[in-house]
């Protein structure tokens, strides 16, 4: 009987913290739910919002260009994703650039993603600084210094982008 109660208590509090991470909440434009806050990839995979971004990321062909990026070069890099789960070019674009960083074997701990509101802010203006105007924007950086973005749609192919960014 103890170990039914501390199973439960375990699921609950598990519930509990993924509701937390996730910062649903229901889009006032249109009526659908919206991730808002940092929150991890998992969030993305939400029953919620996985309809588009496992399919996103299941049909996206990686571009070879990208294994032209030294493995050394991406050591002191770090990205920042700044998205809207209601916004289609965050939809297009930010489950290609997730398959591109795991083909490059990006660690997951070098990537923050911040889930805007449509004013694109998130609760507390938290990201004032970040100067966001369009998403998705994928900022890039080296040693904590911004190198480059990558802002709503990328300029030639998110690889080709991604790779001018981080060799210069």
């Amino acid at each position: 009987m103890k170990l039914l109660v501390v199973l439960i208590l375990l699921y609950c509090s598990t519930d509990i913290l993924g509701q937390e991470i996730k910062n649903i909440v229901i889009d006032e434009r249109s009526d659908k739910p919206m991730l808002i806050g940092v929150c991890s990839r998992d969030a993305l995979t939400d029953s919620n919002f996985g309809w588009w971004y496992n399919s996103g990321y299941e049909n996206y062909e990686v571009d070879e260009n990208i294994y032209e990026l030294d493995s050394a070069k991406l050591e002191n890099i770090s990205i920042t994703i700044v998205l809207g789960t209601w916004c289609s070019d965050s939809r297009r674009e930010v489950p290609a650039f997730f398959k591109i960083l795991d083909a490059l074997k990006f660690p997951a701990e070098k990537i923050s993603l911040l889930a805007v509101d449509r004013n694109k802010q998130l609760p507390g203006n938290e990201i004032d600084d970040l100067e966001i105007e369009f998403v998705p924007t994928f900022i890039i950086y080296r040693e904590g210094e911004e190198i480059g973005r990558i802002v709503e749609a990328p300029q030639e192919t998110l690889e080709i982008d991604l790779i001018n960014i981080i060799k210069n």
